[in-house]
């Protein structure tokens, strides 16, 4: 994410933070702007904590239609986000959604990232686990076996699992 807030310093990109708790996408976009002063941020949109009613999926497609971003972040909880862009992206005037997660808590300033030792040896989930254990505990004992078992299920040419 960063890099590309960088690369679009010098390069025309319209950006959009949708995703995280009240106030964090605002934040994310003060950050972020301090740190890239021709960082072009185009509006934030904190969803509430379950699916969009009819009413509000009207209201994010006109905010979309208005600001036209080129790339649409999304900081959901997987797999909620991946969903989310899945049904989304077709019906959204965005040329590109990304899926960050956690990232906008990280860049916010909010949630305190894992060192760079720790995120190259693949255990950031171990250090967010420590971190925010109350929160992330029943969703990592829930969410990791399927993810495992889709795969195991893959490499040995099952049937796909759902991860719902």
């Amino acid at each position: 994410m960063l890099d590309v807030c960088e690369w679009s310093q010098k390069n025309p990109c319209r950006h959009f933070f949708f995703g995280g708790v009240a106030g964090v996408a605002e934040e994310l976009q003060c950050k972020l702007t301090a740190r890239f002063p021709n960082l072009q941020v185009v509006g934030c949109y904190t969803p509430p904590f379950r699916p969009l009613n009819a009413e509000e999926e009207k209201q994010l497609q006109e905010t979309i239609r208005s600001s036209r971003p080129d790339i649409m972040w999304i900081g959901l909880s997987t797999p909620m986000q991946e969903k989310f862009m899945e049904e989304f992206l077709p019906r959204l005037d965005v040329t590109l959604m990304i899926g960050v997660g956690a990232a906008f808590d990280f860049h916010s300033g909010r949630v305190r990232q894992a060192p760079r030792w720790i995120q190259r040896s693949g255990l950031e989930w171990f250090h967010r686990l420590c971190q925010e254990s109350r929160r992330l505990t029943g969703r990592y004992l829930r969410n990791n076996p399927l993810f495992a078992l889709k795969i195991a299920g893959q490499l040995c040419g099952l049937k796909k699992y759902s991860l719902e």
